[in-house]
C-alpha cells in the first residue's frame, strides 16, 4: 500500500459507511431491546418503562444498564426491595438476566427496515463498503448476523461495543470498522444511526453523521405501528427528534434508510467542495 500524505482537504466521495443495528439496518422501531430490558428488570421485581429504557439506547449493554439503575424510580424501588441503592453487582446480574434474553429473541427481530437492501446494493455500485457497528454484545450478535444474513443483509464488518474499551460515543467501534474495512481518511466515512449516541461516536471519529427519525428508538413505533399514522402525526412524532439530532451535530437527518442516498450525495457534494465534517 502507498504511503498517504496529508496535505490538503480530502475532496473525493464517501468510501464507507457504519450503520447502526436495530432501528437503522434491522428491527423496525428497535422493539427487542427495549422489551428485553423491561423484562430482566422485572425479575429482581423492579417495574421500568420502555420510555425509560430508550433514554439510553445505542450505548454498551452495560452502561445501559449502568444508566437505568441511576434513575430515581429504579433507586427507590431497588431500594425498598434490598435496603440500598443498585450498585456495579447488581448491574452485573441484571445483565446476566438480559444478555441470554436477547440471544433467545434477537432472530425475532432481524428483518431488514425497508429500503436497507436496495440502499446497500446502491451503495456497493459506488464502491461504498459497509460497515456497522452496535451496542450489542458478542454473543448477541452471534445469533443476529447469520438471522439478517438469512433475509439478505450482511455488512463488510460487525464492530460490537465488547470489541472494543468503550461502545458509543466514544469513537472507538467507528475506528475499528475504518480499520477493517481499511478507508481512509475518516471523513470519507458516514455514521449512520438512530440515536444520539451513534451521532455523537460519528463526529467524535471525525466522520459525518446521519440520523433516522422514523425507524428507529427515538419514535419507537414498530413498522406496522407507524403505518397506520397520518402524514401529519408522522411529522409531529418525527419533527422534535430531527431538532435533537441537528442540535447534537448531525449533517443530515433522513425518515430512514430508505433515503440515505440523497443524503450520501448532498455530502459528496460538500467534499467536492473541500468541506470537512
Amino acid at each position: 500500500m502507498p504511503m498517504i500524505h496529508r496535505n490538503k482537504p480530502y475532496s473525493g466521495a464517501i468510501k464507507a459507511v457504519v450503520l447502526d443495528w436495530s432501528g437503522t439496518a434491522v428491527d423496525f422501531g428497535s422493539i427487542g431491546p427495549a422489551a428485553a430490558f423491561v423484562k430482566a428488570f422485572a425479575k429482581f421485581g423492579v417495574e421500568v418503562t420502555v420510555a425509560e429504557v430508550r433514554q439510553f439506547m445505542g450505548l454498551a449493554k452495560k452502561d445501559h444498564l449502568r444508566n437505568i439503575c441511576g434513575l430515581p424510580s429504579v433507586i427507590d424501588q431497588w431500594q425498598k426491595k434490598t435496603g440500598r441503592p443498585p450498585n456495579e453487582i447488581d448491574v452485573e446480574r441484571v445483565f446476566a438476566e438480559t444478555e441470554p434474553m436477547l440471544i433467545a429473541t434477537v432472530t425475532q427481530y432481524a428483518e431488514p427496515i425497508p429500503g436497507l437492501i436496495e440502499t446497500v446494493k446502491s451503495l456497493r455500485r459506488q464502491g461504498v463498503k459497509i460497515g456497522s457497528s452496535t451496542g450489542y454484545t458478542a454473543p448477541i450478535m452471534e445469533a443476529l448476523v447469520p438471522a439478517a444474513r438469512a433475509k439478505g443483509y450482511a455488512p463488510d464488518v460487525v464492530v460490537c461495543a465488547t470489541d472494543v474499551p468503550a461502545g458509543r460515543p466514544y469513537p472507538w467501534m467507528c475506528y475499528l470498522n475504518a480499520i477493517q474495512l481499511q478507508v481512509y481518511p475518516l471523513e470519507a466515512v458516514v455514521k449512520i444511526g438512530d440515536t444520539l449516541t451513534d451521532i455523537e461516536a460519528g463526529l467524535n471519529a471525525g466522520m459525518w453523521s446521519i440520523g433516522l427519525t422514523q425507524s428507529g428508538n427515538e419514535l419507537g413505533l414498530s413498522r406496522e405501528e407507524a403505518s397506520r399514522l397520518t402524514a401529519d402525526e408522522i411529522q409531529a412524532g418525527t419533527k422534535p427528534i430531527a431538532r435533537r439530532f441537528r442540535d447534537a451535530g448531525a449533517h443530515d437527518v433522513v425518515a430512514g434508510i430508505w433515503e440515505v442516498m440523497p443524503a450520501i450525495e448532498t455530502i459528496n457534494t460538500r467534499l467536492a467542495r473541500g468541506e470537512m465534517p
